[in-house]
């Protein structure tokens, strides 16, 4: 998976095997919402996030944080 390295400014690519998937939920005035993330580590330690919609979410292989 590619992700965004502020440290490097550059895009990096993790292997699927070590992308964990995460659901960040927050109660707003309309009800609670949901974002669907995928967290990673790169090599000089730097974490990173991508944020995906729902179909795309479910659709991958890595496993849930």
């Amino acid at each position: 998976m590619n992700f965004y390295n502020v440290k490097k400014r550059e895009a990096v690519t993790v292997a699927d095997a070590n992308c964990k998937k995460v659901v960040y939920k927050r109660k707003t005035s309309k009800g609670v919402q949901e974002r669907y993330a995928v967290r990673a580590q790169d090599d000089d330690g730097t974490n990173l996030t991508k944020f995906l919609n729902k179909a795309a979410y479910e659709k991958l292989g890595c496993p849930k944080a």
